[in-house]
């Protein structure tokens, strides 16, 4: 039989990750703008893909496997598997929330998927095959704990600082230099100028910075960041009936020690001890979905 000829898909708020398979061999992988059409145009979600595919290379695709973010509704999938179709029209198409590769990426059929990248997400399914979810409502609505959100509450922080006339923290500093500001009011028209979520999400690593010189505002924003993690999370696990395993990854998770650490230590004073943070990205995820590796 000849090896399963796959392309897994996994589109975030601010890029699209893809990577081809032929069998459970990684052979092409491509990184491009955003193809979530609830963040870009759809003739920007069409561009990324295009350019995807074409960087993949052009032979022939037996299954594409998507994660996306925004998968809501029946609607949600048939209009991104539309999109997809056009660059695989001979394939199979199967669309899935992005927090399901979180979870298959950490080798687990059943769980809890936590996505902590440019927005935020919590996402389960227990061995009857039930699901509950927390949060993934976009920026606007709330993606607590997520790298906009960081850099938004730094913003809001710095501004507050400036309004009750006080002298700049670590923070705020640190923040204006990172966005190349003089002043703490230019951070007004900069935040709602040209500026991209994914911007305000670089902004996140400044929070972290600011942590570790001691900044105590900096740590109260990690402080309401992890209260949310946990509370959303011993959301989803109190409908399910789980206690883990409990599967984290998503850029700001994935590349801030510190975030890390202090989840570690909330979620198991909380009863939750299996926890994997992911060393790898959530497209990864894909292969296990397909049946390509196993699972623990």
């Amino acid at each position: 039989m000849a090896p399963l000829r796959l392309v897994a898909l996994d589109i975030g708020g601010t890029k699209t990750h893809a990577v081809r398979y032929l069998g459970d061999q990684v052979v092409a992988e491509a990184r491009t703008g955003s193809a979530n059409v609830q963040n870009v145009s759809v003739e920007q979600a069409q561009q990324a893909l295009r350019e995807a595919f074409t960087a993949l290379g052009d032979e022939l695709v037996d299954l594409v496997i998507a994660g996306s973010g925004g998968i809501d509704t029946d609607a949600d999938e048939l209009a991104l598997s539309g999109l997809i179709e056009r660059f695989a029209p001979k394939a199979e198409v199967r669309i899935v929330h992005d927090t399901r590769l979180i979870l298959a990426a950490g080798y687990a059929q059943t769980g809890i998927a936590v996505i902590l990248g440019t927005g935020s997400a919590i996402w389960g399914v227990n061995s009857f095959e039930r699901t509950a979810r927390y949060g993934g409502w976009g920026y606007l609505l709330g993606d607590e704990g997520a790298g906009y959100w960081f850099g938004r509450e730094a913003v809001r922080h710095a501004l507050d600082e400036f309004n009750r006339g006080q002298q700049r923290s670590v923070l705020t500093s640190l923040l204006l230099e990172h966005c190349g500001c003089e002043h703490r009011e230019e951070l007004i028209a900069l935040f709602h100028g040209q500026t991209t979520r994914e911007y305000w999400a670089q902004c996140a690593s400044v929070v972290f910075d600011a942590i570790t010189a001691g900044d105590a505002a900096a740590e109260e924003i990690l402080d309401r960041a992890a209260t949310y993690v946990v509370a959303s999370i011993s959301e989803v696990a109190k409908q399910l009936e789980l206690t883990g395993p409990i599967v984290l990854g998503g850029g700001v998770i994935e590349h801030q020690r510190i975030y890390q650490q202090r989840l570690r230590a909330e979620l198991g004073s909380a009863g939750f001890h299996d926890l994997r943070f992911l060393d790898q990205s959530p497209v990864y995820g894909v292969a296990f979905l397909a049946g390509l590796v196993g699972n623990t």
